[in-house]
């Protein structure tokens, strides 16, 4: 065991849960009108609380049991065999079940920004917790976990190439969001703006400082790989946020608060499969072109395609992911055979699984509010509390 990578990592892992919580919860719960702010607290605060059960029962020995193959195995179910003398490269294996549970974490929280102000609570536990292990768990073990789209997989010596999760996290996320927002339809009032911009401000700043252990803590160890990760990070969020402003003051002649900071997240998920591969000039690279990216995709899937993906998880995540993962082949860094294959089977396996849970799902529990509930808002009528005394 290396002490310095060991301390490291349990930085990195703290710093990936403050993602979540309070970050994601901030920023989400910032972007839709009072009377639903409750219910996204819930929501994300429930997942993390849920998502580590499972991570421990059965995630992380589908992910990283046994190498090979579709999935990990049993083995290592409830830490089976797993002690504090276990090893993963130089840390205790019990931390990189940490780190990774973090992970386990976020992913399903950022398909909420989907589906919020319509949902029932029950949907979004029993959805998030089958989600998680039927689709995430595995995608892990094929790219990170030594299956088949790993080194010496199916696309040769070379695998496929994600640091931190443009696949693995992004791209399934930002799918699975977009099948959501599909199959629900619309909320009853679409057109209503954020209630508290600045929760929105406060959520992305605690979202880009967790970032660095995010994509610095994925090198597993504290060495040049992490510090340049982290690096990257930085400078792509940052150019990213001034691209899609600057995008905003052509467009629409003014630039705004709300899209400064979903530029950071849009440069920050862009970057995230790159990060530990490339070095500044392609980060700001990366990072100009999501803020562009990105801004143009919400338009699409809002306004062209009418799809109410309710806080624009596909356009900001999903887009950022795959773009991410396709500048890595661009910049000789990974197969394009690797990379753009990888994005293919787990984009198709994503959606059909996802679009078959939805069914399933919608077999014991109610997935849509009924429209009372959706006007009044949930954080009332659902969980019988409410944020503010007055609501917008």
């Amino acid at each position: 065991m290396n002490a310095a990578d060991t301390a490291f990592l349990i930085t990195a892992t703290a710093l990936v849960l403050f993602m979540t919580l309070p970050a994601l919860a901030l920023f989400y719960g910032g972007l839709v009108r009072a009377r639903n702010v409750l219910s996204v607290f819930m929501h994300v605060f429930s997942i993390a609380c849920l998502m580590s059960i499972l991570w421990l029962a059965l995630g992380y020995t589908i992910a990283f049991g046994e190498p090979g193959g579709l999935w990990g195995g049993l083995s290592r179910a409830f830490l089976n065999g797993v002690t504090p003398d276990s090893l993963t490269g130089t840390v205790p294996e019990v931390l990189f079940f940490a780190f990774q549970m973090t992970f386990a974490i976020i992913t399903p929280a950022l398909i909420v920004g989907a589906y919020v102000e319509r949902v029932g609570f029950g949907f979004v536990l029993t959805f998030s917790a089958l989600w998680m292990l039927l689709v995430y768990a595995p995608v892990v073990h094929w790219i990170w976990g030594g299956g088949f789209m790993a080194d010496g997989g199916i696309w040769g010596e070379t695998g496929t190439r994600d640091f931190a999760g443009g696949i693995v996290v992004h791209e399934t996320a930002g799918l699975a969001a977009l099948v959501i927002a599909w199959f629900l339809g619309p909320r009853k009032n679409r057109t209503t703006p954020p209630h508290q911009p600045g929760l929105v401000m406060i959520g992305a700043a605690m979202l880009w400082v967790g970032w660095f252990g995010f994509n610095g803590g994925s090198a597993l160890a504290a060495n040049g790989q992490a510090a340049m990760a982290i690096t990257v990070t930085h400078l792509s969020a940052a150019a990213a946020s001034l691209s899609w402003i600057l995008w905003e003051r052509i467009k629409f002649g003014r630039a705004s608060m709300v899209g400064l900071v979903t530029g950071t997240i849009a440069g920050l998920a862009s970057i995230t499969p790159a990060a530990g591969f490339v070095g500044p000039i392609a980060a700001l690279v990366i990072g100009a072109v999501a803020g562009i990216l990105c801004q143009e995709a919400v338009n699409l899937v809002r306004n062209r395609l009418k799809i109410d993906d309710t806080l624009d998880v596909f356009a900001v995540h999903g887009v950022g992911g795959i773009f991410g993962t396709i500048m890595v082949a661009v910049l000789g860094q990974g197969a394009w055979i690797a990379q753009l294959g990888a994005l293919a089977l787990v984009g198709v396996y994503t959606v059909v699984m996802s679009a078959v849970l939805l069914k399933l799902v919608a077999m014991v529990t109610r997935l849509r509010v009924d429209a009372e509930t959706e006007t009044n808002g949930l954080d009332l009528s659902v969980h019988g509390e409410r944020a503010y005394e007055l609501n917008s």
